[in-house]
């Protein structure tokens, strides 16, 4: 996200995706003998086994309800080890633990490979609380930059999820805090702690979230040690119980490191508890390879991942999901063809949400109408009104969309969040 229109202007002509390695050798030995029987309701973490079909699986990293003979391959959470019912057990390249775990596990594996689905998981983000199943996300700027400056309070309702960008560094490494810009209380005539305290619970009363975001073009927060991942887990649930967020989302612009920020987000929900909404705010170049840093980190946490709002501006030519071709940032094509690839390698649909500037001021390149992201969840979610690109799959589990920002589509009249939010009523 931007505090200014400053224009990103690395053009991506090719993808370097590498593949992701896979975790087991498949070694297992012919009629080796059954593991115990694959459960729905189990909890797996990395190198448990279990038996379903006549065939033993090892797990890669944290899974529930995902069913081995479905969810098993090079690219998936499931390693086939073979054909079992004999004397023999089967050998992956990793020593499988002899049960799963009773309980989630607390930090999954930190290297999962990426996993396609040709269908969304039925079940639903954790931390979604009462967000719907189609939502509206908006970022509020805590800054004057042209747009129209609000207090929180005067959100237009049509935003379901609202981000407030950003929270600041302090000179702990990781922690964070939030202070009020003077320039926006200036220009709206007067804005006190105390009265960002009220509009959040005004917020609350009208049903919607309300969550902090850490980074942002200028951010400088930094999450790259223990000590780090611990200041940033306590200082953000320091403002969880003094303003009342909702979460945290994570838009760090100039890198981060997954595994510190994995074992943060982990560590503030556990103090949080289980409602607490995580959102991440990549850019597009962020999601294109598993194995990349944003991206691993979002597989890192799946299990505790609310939804990926990917900046779909700002941005060059990027290979989609069919690996075919550069599309062009701006059109429906460049939309659902890069949307497919988190789809198709490893996260949920409910977990995805397409990020949009609301006008041509709130970004360097890459505004579309928001008919054509009314028509990208149209055809991500149900293969209608489609380009000339089809996904290779729906997802009619598809979250929503996102915006930057909430002050600029009230500067443009409110045309984006008026045009999509009705549509997201009429998706699956």
């Amino acid at each position: 996200m931007k505090r200014s229109r400053s224009v990103i202007l690395a053009t991506v002509t090719a993808l370097v995706a590498g593949g992701a390695a896979t975790y087991f050798t498949g070694t297992a030995q012919a009629a080796a003998a059954c593991a115990p029987a694959w459960s729905a309701t189990a909890v797996y973490v990395g190198g448990n086994v279990a038996s379903q079909n006549g065939h033993n699986y090892a797990a890669k990293w944290w899974t529930q309800n995902e069913s081995p003979a479905v969810r098993s391959g090079q690219w998936d959470v499931w390693a086939d080890n073979g054909v079992c019912g004999g004397g023999t057990s089967p050998s992956p390249s990793i020593s499988p633990s002899t049960s799963p775990s009773s309980s989630p596990s607390t930090s999954p594996s930190s290297s999962p490979s990426s996993s396609p689905s040709s269908s969304p998981s039925a079940s639903q983000s954790p931390g979604t609380g009462s967000l719907p199943a189609h939502f509206l996300t908006g970022y509020w700027q805590n800054f004057d930059n042209g747009a129209a400056p609000l207090k929180l309070a005067d959100v237009p309702a049509t935003y379901d999820l609202i981000a407030v960008a950003f929270a600041d560094a302090t000179t702990t490494t990781g922690a964070v805090t939030f202070n009020l810009d003077p320039g926006l209380a200036t220009a709206v005539g007067g804005y006190t702690d105390a009265q960002f305290k009220a509009d959040i619970n005004t917020l609350h009363a009208r049903g919607k979230k309300v969550i902090i975001s850490v980074g942002g073009e200028k951010g400088t927060v930094a999450v790259n040690s223990t000590a780090a991942a611990t200041a940033f887990a306590d200082s953000v649930y320091s403002l969880i119980q003094t303003y009342g967020f909702d979460g945290v989302d994570i838009d760090l612009e100039n890198g981060l490191n997954p595994t510190y920020m994995a074992s943060a987000l982990r560590s503030l929900r556990a103090k949080a508890g289980s409602n607490l909404i995580i959102t991440m705010a990549p850019q597009t170049i962020d999601m294109q390879n598993a194995q990349s840093s944003y991206f691993k980190l979002a597989l890192d946490i799946k299990d505790i991942l609310t939804v990926v709002f990917t900046q779909y501006y700002n941005s060059g030519a990027m290979l989609g999901c069919d690996n075919n071709a550069a599309y062009g940032q701006g059109s429906i094509n460049f939309l659902t063809a890069l949307a497919c690839i988190p789809l198709q390698n490893g996260l949920r649909a409910d977990q995805l949400a397409l990020g949009l500037p609301a006008s041509t001021r709130a970004a360097g390149g890459g505004y579309v109408a928001p008919s054509v992201v009314n028509a990208a969840l149209d055809c991500l979610a149900k293969g209608t009104n489609c380009g000339t690109f089809k996904p290779p799959a729906t997802y009619p589990g598809i979250r929503g969309a996102m915006t930057w920002s909430i002050n600029w589509d009230v500067t443009n009249g409110n045309g984006w969040a008026n045009t999509i939010d009705p549509h997201l009523a009429t998706l699956p």
